[in-house]
């Protein structure tokens, strides 16, 4: 048998907002009517750590009624004939419960709480709430599991080292505005083909050949998925 191919996805928030999730910032920057910095960052969890909870737990408690959409599940089924990895911007689970076995999430996992002292201990959450006083084994306070603005982004070199690998290489859902997410189109091989779906065709030199797919999300996978599998 021949390999199979390897197929790199860096998702946005874009393929989440087709299952209801708010993409957090609006047109004008607001986050939930919340300027970025008060619920994302370090100085705003020292400045008022009730309000930076309450955010995240209302994004925790929407996300229990948000199923993953049809982009999500053509994402899990091409590991029946590629391999996939998914690095992706967003915070939320849809991926992995469409079934997609490797995904490594860059801004960190909404369903997870850290020690607000200690960054490495990490703890699954089975309940939307963080409450004051849930603290980890060192005594800290838990935390959203959220990288922050001025924090680092610690899946950062696994993703590199990822895209580098590549044989496809696919953006969906996402403008390439946020960095150092967006440099790692820069580490794809030269060889490599790169599909980008969005229906507003971001304006990004990649100083390459790019396939434009100009379609949202779900449209875009099911298109992607007929040029992939005609070419296996």
């Amino acid at each position: 048998m021949s390999k199979k191919k390897h197929l790199v996805i860096l998702s946005g928030a874009g393929i989440s907002a087709e299952s209801g999730i708010k993409t957090f910032r609006d047109s004008g920057g607001l986050w939930e009517g919340h300027d970025v910095m008060e619920v994302a960052s370090p100085e705003g969890w020292r400045r008022n750590r009730a309000l930076v909870q309450n955010f995240y737990n209302q994004r925790r408690k929407q996300l229990l009624d948000c199923e993953p959409n049809e982009a999500h599940t053509i994402l899990a089924e091409l590991e029946r004939d590629f391999q996939v990895s998914i690095i992706t911007q967003n915070v939320d689970d849809l991926h992995e419960r469409a079934g997609s076995t490797k995904v490594i999430h860059l801004h960190g996992e909404l369903k997870k709480a850290q020690s607000s002292l200690d960054p490495s201990l990490v703890y699954n959450l089975d309940h939307w709430e963080i409450k004051e006083g849930d603290k980890c084994e060192k005594g800290s306070q838990l935390r959203p599991h959220i990288v922050w603005f001025g924090e680092q982004v610690p899946m950062m070199e696994n993703a590199i080292e990822i895209a580098t690998t590549a044989d496809v290489f696919v953006v969906i859902g996402t403008s390439l505005q946020v960095y150092p997410a967006a440099s790692l189109v820069d580490f794809v091989p030269d060889d490599t083909l790169i599909y980008v779906i969005d229906p507003k065709n971001p304006e990004v030199n990649f100083r390459r050949k790019v396939v434009n797919i100009l379609e949202n999300a779900t449209k875009g996978m099911k298109t992607l998925e007929k040029l992939l599998k005609s070419q296996i």
